[in-house]
Formats: C-alpha cells, sequence, structure tokens
C-alpha cells in the first residue's frame, strides 16, 4: 500500500511504490487533467505540485512521495490559480489545450513565488513547458495579466 494526499484528500493505494505518479493519477484514480507528453520529464505536460512545487509526475515514483502533498490540476486553487486560470480565458491561451495543465501549474508555481514576475522570470520558469501549438506569447502576457490581476 502506498499512501498518498492528492488534492487535499488521503488516499491509500494498491500499487507498486515504483509506479510513475502520472500512470496512478490517470490510470487507479481517473485523474486524466494531468496528461502523458513524452515520458522523459521534457516536455511539461504531466507537471503536478509536490508540497507547492511543480514536479514531473511521469518520472515521479508514487513511493518517492508518499507523506507529500500532491495537487493536480483537478484540485490547483488560490488566488494565483484563480488568477492564472481568469487570464488564461481572457486571453485565449490554450489552442488543442494538450499542454494547458502543465503550464497553469508551472504558472500557478512561479506567481506564488514571484508576484511581479519579468520577462526573464516568466522564460526560466516556463521552459520545461512545450506547447505544441507555440502559444508562448499568449502564455506570457496572460501570466503578466494573472499579476496584475493578483496585485488589484
Amino acid at each position: 500500500m502506498v499512501n498518498l494526499t492528492i488534492n487535499g484528500e488521503d488516499r491509500s493505494l494498491d500499487v507498486d511504490p515504483e509506479t510513475p505518479l502520472l500512470w496512478v493519477l490517470r490510470d487507479e484514480l481517473q485523474m486524466t487533467g494531468t496528461k502523458y507528453g513524452c515520458g522523459i520529464a521534457a516536455c511539461g505536460a504531466c507537471t503536478v505540485h509536490m508540497d507547492g512545487f511543480p514536479i514531473r509526475s511521469c518520472q515521479t515514483l508514487v513511493g518517492d512521495v508518499e507523506g507529500m502533498s500532491i495537487t493536480t490540476i483537478e484540485g490547483v486553487s488560490g488566488k494565483a490559480a484563480k488568477a492564472v486560470q481568469a487570464a488564461w480565458q481572457a486571453l485565449d491561451v490554450p489552442q488543442c489545450g494538450y499542454c494547458q495543465s502543465g503550464q497553469i501549474l508551472a504558472a500557478t508555481s512561479l506567481l506564488a513565488e514571484t508576484p511581479k514576475p519579468s520577462d526573464e522570470d516568466i522564460d526560466a520558469a516556463m521552459s520545461g513547458n512545450v506547447c505544441r501549438c507555440a502559444t508562448y506569447p499568449r502564455i506570457r502576457a496572460a501570466i503578466h495579466q494573472a499579476a496584475e490581476m493578483m496585485e488589484g
């Protein structure tokens, strides 16, 4: 048994501790907002928060996160998350939407740490998140807008 806290809920799962967190989320818990992209932690589609920090769930073993708090796109909340989601909608950031859960979680984490990020801060924080539709200018603009929304 592996004991996890996911989106604030304690879960005991009968899974191999060597199973990637991504597959536990998607296959065992039917939380399909976290996406499989590359499987090598290079694209960011599988991003979740572990104790508030973005991690790649495709390369994170469930046994390694036992006792830590995991937040997925389904459970992300708070001032930064609300601002990011509102800005994403206002600026029509997504095209295909595949990368968006990872993008939103990375942006939320950035704004929680750096409430007024520069372009360089945004580029550094978002660099590991690939958008196949290349909406990077809209992503950057939405993060700036979310920062303004949080300020006001």
